[in-house]
């Protein structure tokens, strides 16, 4: 299995960009690499949610922060030309199922034409020699199979949040037809990944962070569909995937303009009411679960599962947390927090456990 501390050594003294840094990922994956000695540019958004992981991590005193909406293509350009980026992960994104349906022409804008303008920067800067552009397992048209998707699936969706993102993977692939072919263009690829969990995400519509806010307000938690399953894994394994594929990039063991998944093992399938019951009961509340009525409810996905072996074959890649590791990890992060920790001290430490793993 790839080791991760091997792959961040080599962004040790090395120029990163990495958009929607402010976000739940992007935050995780901007100290990552900070602490790993890269010279970290982030370009997002102000946090969208208060408290928010960047903010109480004080990162913007880590890494070089600029507040920039991915749409504006020029304002984009002055900053990708100012930080002369060598590696770039593409993570900013409208990233909501349920925003989604209440403003699709955000989600639309911001997913297809803001990683367009993305793009268009990358293959603009002469300094970049890597791109990780990263969708979500979402891209797929979901068929509410059994079995995993593989990257050569059918792209789609029925909401406009998954949409946006087989729409994104379109737009790369456009960009790899039509620039990132040449001889001396960045080598590039996407990345797929989704559902997941970890300390310091309050983002709203998120089973974790709703039941978190739930028990702080010593509330019931109500959950719409108890019987959906989803592949949970936390938030550093698909970033120890990126890293990686950045990586085998740059050493062409991953081919440019490829597509990868990373996702968990089947035995990471669990259903919504079990985490949920989970996190109460760690929480000292095991009977504030109950379910709530679905009567007009916006369609969800019930089943939806990656096939990685692309990645394990290939990278050498693999998930290091079981379910268990995950679920313990990310309660005791809130549990931690809530009785006194400093985010940055819990965040430090996952790190470091992860790690050594």
């Amino acid at each position: 299995m790839a080791s991760l501390a091997n792959d961040l050594q080599r962004f040790k003294g090395r120029r990163v960009l990495i958009t929607g840094h402010t976000g739940f990922k992007g935050s995780w994956l901007g100290l990552l690499l900070a602490r790993a000695g890269a010279r970290v540019t982030g370009i997002a958004l102000a946090p969208q949610t208060n408290p928010s992981h960047f903010s109480l991590l004080n990162l913007a005193n880590e890494i070089d922060s600029r507040e920039c909406d991915i749409r504006d293509l020029s304002k984009l350009e002055a900053e990708f030309q100012r930080a002369q980026p060598e590696v770039v992960f593409h993570l900013a994104a409208q990233a909501f199922v349920r925003a989604s349906y209440a403003d699709p022409y955000t989600t639309f804008s911001t997913n297809v034409l803001g990683s367009a303008n993305v793009l268009e920067c990358v293959s603009k800067t002469t300094s970049v020699t890597t791109l990780v552009f990263v969708t979500s397992d979402k891209c797929y048209k979901n068929k509410e199979q059994q079995h995993g998707y593989v990257e050569t699936d059918e792209l789609g969706g029925i909401d406009p949040y998954s949409q946006s993102k087989a729409a994104a993977e379109m737009v790369f692939a456009g960009y790899c037809a039509a620039t990132f072919n040449r001889p001396n263009a960045a080598h590039v690829a996407s990345a797929r990944a989704g559902n997941v969990i970890g300390g310091g995400d309050w983002s709203p519509d998120r089973l974790i962070p709703d039941c978190i806010r739930a028990l702080e307000r010593n509330d019931i938690i109500e959950i719409r569909h108890p019987r959906a399953t989803r592949p949970w894994q936390h938030v550093l394994e698909p970033l120890s995937g990126y890293v990686r594929l950045a990586v085998a990039l740059e050493d062409r063991v991953a081919p440019t303009c490829s597509s990868w998944n990373f996702g968990p093992p089947e035995t990471a399938i669990h259903e919504v009411q079990e985490v949920a019951g989970l996190v109460a009961a760690q929480w000292g509340r095991p009977d504030a679960v109950k379910v709530g009525q679905t009567t007009g409810a916006m369609h969800e996905s019930q089943l939806l599962q990656l096939n990685s072996a692309k990645a394990h074959d290939q990278l050498t890649w693999s998930t290091r947390w079981n379910f268990a590791d995950t679920m313990n990890r990310t309660i005791a992060w809130y549990g931690g927090v809530r009785d006194g920790s400093t985010a940055i001290s819990l965040t430090v430490g996952d790190i470091e456990a992860y790690l050594s793993r």
